[in-house]
């Protein structure tokens, strides 16, 4: 015993052995005293029992940020819906939506987390199985996902042009809670758009009733197989995959796919080349059609599939991605023969609308988490919310965050109004031009302004059992998914050659509209901010019809900035601008446009695209010592 006090007196502890003495509670801890207690005698070991039982921890523990409703908490959503679709029905439907993420959902995305999908190649007698086993809440993300007609609601038209709108806003407030279910979901949507465009009849009527379809056990998920080895956004030169003509008019398929995401879904759509009677394909994008495959056979059992791997992913842990041979996979032809990259554009304008919900979505749950925390922390002698700098930081992220909600909701508003036959050829222009802009722009949104609310925490941020840090490793596909940002530049500049600048022409007479619409004298300093960077971009377009071909390559991903922030800038003006808006709304519209709207423009002046750049960039890159 003297051993046992010498160490106590040491590390100045007070000391029990068995016995807690409560001194005082609080709503987040109870602080314990330890009282020293003489064992009985006569107990065997009693002295090799008198060690420390626990040491000392203090008595203070951080409060945790707490998700509360996302819908109750998000008033630019609100202000959005009360404007534009001033439903009960919705209001309610979301209201309530909320409630459940908070009670029951949000936790089953981090089961689905911290289970992540595992591969079973073999039974136990040596049969080959290639089962992917998920966690329970992943299946019931897919039964709450037909439940809460996540999909449904954008083909039951209840809303009509804004029934698209509704349907992303309430994946906006799921996603985040999700564990990335929303990733199949896209796909699923995806699919269906597709089937829909082609026309649902045999085989693919079934399907697209299960894809769309709000009944738990009806509902299907779709996949999407294009990534092979030698291509990933390049289909059209990358693709292997064969597809071999049978006498009943199907076909099989095979070949290795290099990349399946939710590769549980229940069919797929995916690019095959159709061999001629000598076995020959033809090369480049016209050898590619579109086909459909249910993944399972009627005793569940995969069917002309190996499961070669399932993919180790930096983010995305909870939904299994795949390499796949294709033996003789089953399947439809949907396309004509030789227009299967034609058919998948519907399916990309789906599934990068998706993207970029989803981006926003993090953005929104990451400063939510932020406010919530501000107000429970210390430092410094007072909250971080009364740290003017702290609250600087925010409002930044809360700018960002605005705008790139009311680009995405815009591009929600433009294919509802597509799909049901009352969008402008101006319109139409519009969604072909801000879809692939939204997506590219609101991805590298995202990782910055997650990345900018894990500091927020301090070091807790930065710990894993937090659920923290998965939302910036989930936060990273954002910007690779459906095409990386100089893909997608790319992509902007080919619609613009593709419809001769009628996309650029819609783009500017819109983008003006909103601006002309603009009253209040408080956002002048905006308007007109946004008025000089749309001029100065109309400009640099007309210079750079001069310039060489490659010019305007340079130019890309500088340009796809401009348009989404000139956009963004005009579209949170008009947002300012309507009877219900709130100060906060016309704030965020002036801190927007104190950026520079239009980076093509300032970085053309200091010769950042000139023709001499490229090989001096490649030299940069490629530098070699020169040291012996």
């Amino acid at each position: 015993m003297m051993a046992v006090n010498r160490q106590v007196a040491r590390h100045s502890y007070r000391v029990c052995t068995g016995l807690y003495r409560p001194l005082s509670r609080s709503s987040s801890v109870s602080m314990v005293q330890k009282v020293l207690v003489r064992p009985p005698q006569d107990v065997p070991g009693a002295e090799e029992q008198a060690e420390f039982s626990r040491a000392g921890i203090g008595g203070f523990f951080q409060e945790r940020p707490m998700l509360k409703n996302p819908f109750l908490e998000d008033a630019l959503l609100q202000g959005y819906l009360r404007r534009h679709l001033p439903s009960e029905a919705v209001y309610s439907d979301l209201h309530v939506f909320g409630e459940r993420l908070v009670r029951e959902v949000d936790g089953w995305g981090r089961e689905c987390e911290v289970t992540p999908p595992r591969l079973v190649t073999y039974d136990p007698w040596g049969c080959r199985v290639d089962r992917i086993v998920t966690s329970p809440a992943w299946q019931r993300m897919k039964d709450l996902s037909a439940q809460e007609g996540l999909v449904a609601i954008g083909y039951e038209r209840s809303y009509g042009e804004w029934s698209r709108v509704y349907q992303m806003c309430k994946l906006y407030l799921y996603s985040p809670s999700s564990g990335l279910y929303t990733c199949p979901l896209a796909m699923t949507d995806g699919a269906a758009k597709v089937i829909q465009s082609l026309g649902v009849s045999w085989p693919v009527a079934d399907a697209f009733s299960r894809l769309t379809s709000r009944n738990p056990e009806h509902f299907w998920t779709s996949g999407q197989w294009m990534t092979e080895r030698r291509g990933g956004s390049d289909v059209g030169n990358g693709t292997e995959t064969i597809a071999l003509p049978q006498s009943d008019g199907t076909y099989r398929l095979s070949g290795f796919k290099w990349f399946t995401s939710a590769t549980d879904a229940d069919m797929t759509l995916t690019l095959a080349r159709v061999t001629d009677v000598d076995g020959q394909t033809t090369s480049g994008s016209r050898g590619l059609s579109m086909f459909y495959a249910a993944v399972r056979d009627e005793q569940g059992m995969v069917q002309g599939i190996e499961v070669q791997r399932l993919k180790d992913k930096l983010g995305t842990r909870q939904m299994p991605t795949a390499e796949l041979l294709l033996d003789g996979l089953p399947a439809h032809r949907l396309s004509e023969e030789g227009r299967g990259v034609a058919c998948i554009a519907n399916m990309l304008t789906v599934s990068r609308i998706h993207n970029s919900v989803s981006a926003v979505a993090g953005m929104r749950r990451v400063l939510q988490l932020a406010r919530d925390y501000a107000t429970r922390r210390s430092a410094f002698g007072k909250l971080l919310r009364d740290h003017p700098l702290h609250m600087q930081t925010l409002a930044r992220m809360e700018v960002e965050t605005r705008g790139a909600f009311l680009l995405v909701m815009e591009v929600c508003r433009l294919i509802g109004r597509e799909e049901t036959g009352h969008a402008s050829q101006l319109e139409t222009h519009l969604l072909r031009l801000l879809t692939p802009v939204a997506k590219l722009y609101t991805g590298k949104q995202a990782i910055a302004v997650i990345s900018e609310g894990l500091e927020s925490f301090g070091g807790q941020g930065y710990i894993e059992d937090t659920g923290l840090p998965a939302m910036l490793r989930d936060a990273q596909v954002l910007s690779i998914w459906e095409g990386t940002t100089n893909v997608l530049s790319l992509d902007v500049l080919r619609c613009v050659s593709r419809s001769s600048g009628l996309v650029l022409q819609a783009y500017f007479t819109h983008t003006q509209s909103l601006l002309a619409a603009a009253s209040l004298p408080s956002l002048s300093v905006a308007v007109r901010s946004v008025d000089s960077a749309l001029s100065g971009l109309r400009e640099f377009l007309q210079a750079a019809a001069l310039k060489p071909p490659g010019f305007m390559e340079l130019a890309a991903r500088d340009l796809a900035y401009s348009l989404a922030r000139i956009y963004m800038g005009a579209l949170l003006i008009d947002h300012a601008s309507w009877e219900g808006a709130s100060q906060s709304d016309a704030y965020a519209a002036l801190r927007w446009c104190e950026q520079d709207l239009c980076p093509v423009v300032s970085k053309a002046a200091i010769g950042c695209y000139n023709m001499k750049t490229p090989p001096l960039d490649a030299a940069l890159v490629y530098e070699e010592s020169t040291r012996d």
